[in-house]
């Protein structure tokens, strides 16, 4: 039988059928909660249950520990009501009349920017366009039934050609097709847009974006919008990579920072090797915001890359910088093997 949920504080309700999560339902009604990766492992759908009793589901421990749990605390993409539930979750405007859409698309262009870093361009039917906004991702529907989730990195109003950053797994069953037998003009199926991660429009704090590799696609389209719209809010992006090489496009927030006055750039290597002659910022992305700031209590901040160093950033930033826990928003790279585990 279907169960009937309560979102607080907007007290929106809505039925969810058997076997299928809070999250799915939610979606499927029209309510936009935050989420992620949708297989319990990055914790951008965690939201607290105010009454009633659930299945948490598969997760990672990670994600989702044992402590919050005894709190109230749950995944709202892994977890399925046992009984009515009263749920307490930020619903999210701008996404909801956003319209998901499975579609052909055709490679346009590959250009290797890295040894292991493919910057894809693909193009819609001509009769198509995916309404988008700048940072959530995509689903590549595969043959075998998977999925691999890419995020957008062109801003909405360039959309002409969707642009893909993708990081080269070995022995991915994506990537590694991507890097041998790709090429222009192959067909492909993709789902979309996805995703709670984009700019929160009705606040004019600043904004620190955190991007650790690959990461920095989806922040290179959300800055890009940013820079559209002419805000004036305060735009600070950290890039953390291993080595001089990985910042495969180094020379675009170079220009950003020669032409905007509110954009500040500052790139830090984990593992600078001697022919790099590296004379700027190392160690952990995340450590070099804590370097810079005692306070961010005022501040927004987006992180986008592994879940280790998204999960590490927003443990030290609201628990040692005051930054209020709801101004934390990411986006969390996990990887095909991972997310299978939790299946």
């Amino acid at each position: 039988m279907p169960y009937q949920v309560s979102i607080q504080p907007s007290g929106h309700q809505f039925s969810v059928n058997e076997d299928e999560t809070i999250l799915e339902a939610a979606l499927r009604e029209g309510f936009s909660l935050p989420y992620g990766c949708r297989n319990g492992a990055c914790g951008s759908c965690k939201g607290k249950v105010l009454s009633g009793q659930l299945d948490y589901g598969k997760h990672s421990p990670t994600a989702l520990k044992d402590e919050e749990k005894a709190q109230g605390r749950a995944l709202f993409c892994r977890a399925k009501p046992l009984s009515d539930l009263t749920i307490e979750a930020k619903e999210i405007g701008a996404a909801k009349d956003i319209v998901t859409k499975v579609l052909p698309c055709r490679v346009e262009k590959l250009e290797k920017r890295a040894d292991d870093v493919m910057v894809v361009k693909i193009k819609l039917p001509a009769a198509e366009r995916l309404q988008f906004l700048a940072g959530q991702y995509i689903d590549f529907q595969l043959k075998d039934g998977k999925a691999r989730s890419y995020s957008l990195a062109n801003p909405p109003h360039d959309d002409a050609l969707l642009e893909l950053h993708i990081r080269h797994v070995p022995g991915g069953l994506f990537s590694d097709q991507v890097f041998s037998t790709l090429k222009a003009r192959d067909i492909l199926r993709l789902k979309g847009p996805l995703g709670s991660f984009f700019i929160r429009e009705d606040s004019e704090k600043p904004m620190i974006f955190i991007a650790g590799g690959t990461g920095f696609a989806p922040i290179k389209g959300m800055l890009e919008h940013a820079f559209s719209e002419h805000t004036d809010r305060e735009l600070i992006l950290y890039w953390g990579v291993r080595s001089l090489k990985d910042l495969y496009m180094a020379e675009l927030p170079q220009q950003w920072l020669a032409e905007r006055p509110n954009f500040s750039f500052i790139p830090v290597l984990s593992n600078p090797e001697p022919v790099d002659q590296w004379q700027g910022r190392t160690g952990f992305v995340h450590d070099a915001v804590l370097d810079d700031f005692a306070d961010l209590s005022g501040y927004q901040v987006y992180a986008c890359g592994a879940p280790i160093m998204v999960d590490s950033a927003r443990e030290a930033f609201t628990q040692t910088r005051d930054l209020p826990e709801e101004e934390f928003f990411a986006d969390s790279f996990v990887y095909a093997a991972d997310t299978d585990l939790l299946s």
